[in-house]
């Protein structure tokens, strides 16, 4: 099996809505984060689905 590995860079300023994310816009409960199931985790149980991160992503 081959697994490609790709470096992005992604910008969430603009996903971070509703109740669950709001925490995540103080920057120190955002650096607290996670690897869970191939994507980040907060403490809080947000999450992004990799796909997502993946799709809004821009090459690093």
């Amino acid at each position: 099996m081959f697994i490609e590995v790709v470096n992005k860079i992604v910008d969430l300023g603009s996903s971070l809505n509703g109740s669950v994310f709001a925490p995540l816009k103080d920057i120190e409960t955002f650096k607290n984060f996670s690897i869970k199931f191939n994507t980040i985790e907060w403490e809080n149980g947000a999450d992004f689905a990799p796909d997502y991160l993946y799709e809004i992503g821009t090459a690093a």
